[in-house]
């Protein structure tokens, strides 16, 4: 195999040429300095990072903005681009928790993509081995990758092992440097209900010596010191866990409130209600007629969601002029 540092140009072959192999000899590089510079590569040389890098590339600005971007992704206003990193053990629920994820935001018309380990062995990083090399290469990758689809307006979710402290600290950085949301959620489950949950196999051909360097089995999973967010699976449900996930990125500003629940309920919880009519007996009191009362109860009952009470000026005129309702700077759907 031959890499080079700069553009080649291929004279066209001859119909004898074309029948066999093309000597070195006749790939002509162009530069100022009219020299050749073919360097021959092989795999441990490109596991040791002696490929050549480019030089001479300079990053382009988008024509477009973050914000102007926002308003036309999706059907919900606002930019929401971030990068949710699930991490954990083979069998944790990396996957079922990414694609559950997936499947509640865009019920909620907020657009994201879920990035799978397993899939992107099939294309993108299918050159790649479990050396770790390869592996810190492989997170390389899906963190430049996942910067992209944030910065175009989307939630990226990746489910990956990621298991080494370092590349999980590399991929946020480069989020950081981006300005982009960035949230490390530690998918956590004991080995043993790794193991048990083991649909590939593959702790078992671990465990029979037949893969080397499994994580969790002969290699190390370090796990994160401090994640935005830890999830039980064997003690939670997965809807469960997707409401701590919803609950988090509504916290991050990426979620809006209506998309927390469907119907916004104003019942006040049984365990404060001695406590609700304390607070009552000390607000003043008016006079409301039964047609009141009614409208009281649509509100508490969740008819008016997203409305928590009565309409103001101000949420009168939004829905006059804009057919919505603004919340702080994002939209919310009525």
């Amino acid at each position: 195999m031959y890499a080079c540092s700069r553009v080649l140009l291929l004279r066209p072959l001859t119909q004898t040429e074309g029948l066999g192999p093309t000597p070195v000899s006749q790939l002509l590089e162009r530069d100022s300095g009219g020299a050749s510079a073919l360097v021959h590569t092989t795999g441990s040389d490109r596991a040791q990072g002696h490929l050549q890098k480019s030089t001479n590339v300079v990053y382009q600005s988008h024509h477009v903005s973050r914000n102007k971007r926002g308003q036309v992704v999706g059907t919900r206003g606002g930019f929401r681009g971030c990068t949710v990193w699930l991490t954990g053990l083979s069998g944790a629920g990396k996957t079922t928790l990414g694609f559950a994820l997936e499947e509640y935001l865009v019920a909620h018309a907020i657009p994201c993509y879920s990035l799978d380990g397993d899939n992107i062995r099939h294309g993108l990083n299918k050159n790649l081995g479990f050396s770790s090399e390869d592996r810190e290469e492989n997170i390389r990758r899906i963190a430049e990758v996942a910067k992209l689809f944030a910065d175009a307006g989307l939630v990226c979710i990746t489910s990956f092992i990621s298991p080494y402290a370092k590349d999980r600290m590399e991929a946020r950085k480069v989020h950081d440097t981006a300005g982009l949301p960035f949230f490390e959620i530690f998918v956590d489950a004991p080995l043993d209900i790794c193991e048990s949950r083991d649909v590939k196999g593959l702790y078992k051909k671990a465990r029979a010596g037949e893969i080397k360097g499994f994580t969790g089995i002969d290699a190390e999973y370090e796990k994160p010191e401090a994640p935005e967010l830890v999830l039980k699976t064997n003690l939670h449900t997965v809807n469960e866990c997707i409401q701590h996930i919803v609950e988090l990125l509504q916290e991050g500003a990426i979620v809006p409130s209506s998309a927390t629940k469907d119907v916004h309920e104003l019942f006040v919880p049984e365990n404060r209600l001695d406590e609700a009519r304390e607070e009552a007996e000390n607000l003043p009191s008016v006079q409301i007629s039964k047609l009141d009362l009614q409208w009281v109860q649509i509100l508490s009952e969740g008819w008016a969601t997203p409305l928590k009470g009565f309409m103001r000026e101000r949420e009168y005129l939004q829905v006059m002029h804009f057919n919505t309702l603004l919340d702080g700077s994002r939209l919310l759907i009525g």
